[in-house]
């Protein structure tokens, strides 16, 4: 316990050194900072004092108005997430692992099972039968696509979806999963918030698996 609060204590001394030196670099104010990231001065000041952790969404801001990439923001804050692709089973294992990480930092207080993942899908389902249902996914999905910067296997397999979904290429069950998938992306309430960026899309994915895993019959 100890060697991990002294551990922590290092990553907070080493994102206030961090910030500080960009603050100089960049000439600019504690104020001025504040405007640009719409966190509250005194909420900065606290995080530059080591008074308090950042959560993904203050580094998320950070990162944006000092232009540095939120990996690096996130491994000099401490954060110990990786980058990894995830499949099949392993997929439900280690979003439990995030969620944890997320919570030992203070930034996610929710709970995410596969159970509640796949209650909100079948809710999802059966509105997406619905003429309001289909409204939103032909409406909504390709805005929300544009949203996110980046590709990768979930991405396009909801854009295949979407597709097969709009154009009624299977059966009904087969749309009925397809649209459950769909609304669960593009619906702001989520199992984990998308806000909390990087992480907030990865119940999005799992969604997408586990609808995926339906389709092709696989327990």
């Amino acid at each position: 316990m100890k060697r991990v609060k002294k551990e922590m204590e290092f990553k907070t001394t080493e994102l206030r050194q961090f910030l500080k030196e960009q603050l100089q670099i960049r000439s600019l104010s504690l104020r001025e900072l504040s405007t640009q990231t719409e966190i509250d001065k005194a909420t900065l000041s606290r995080i530059m004092n080591g008074k308090r952790k950042p959560t993904l969404n203050h580094l998320q801001r950070l990162s944006d108005a000092l232009h540095i990439s939120l990996d690096h923001l996130l491994i000099t804050a401490g954060f110990s997430i990786k980058n990894e692709r995830i499949h099949g089973d392993t997929f439900i294992q280690a979003v439990g692992e995030i969620e944890r990480t997320l919570k030992d930092h203070d930034v996610y207080d929710g709970t995410f099972s596969e159970n509640e993942l796949k209650q909100k899908l079948n809710e999802y389902e059966t509105y997406s039968q619905s003429d309001e249902g289909k409204e939103t996914i032909s409406a909504k999905f390709e805005k929300k696509i544009d949203t996110i910067s980046g590709v990768g296997p979930f991405l396009d397999q909801l854009k295949s979806m979407y597709c097969s979904f709009m154009s009624g290429r299977g059966t009904s069950r087969e749309l009925m999963l397809m649209g459950g998938a769909l609304l669960y992306f593009i619906m702001p309430v989520d199992l984990i918030p998308d806000y909390i960026f990087p992480i907030g899309y990865i119940d999005d994915a799992a969604a997408v698996q586990v609808v995926l895993n339906q389709l092709t019959n696989r327990p």
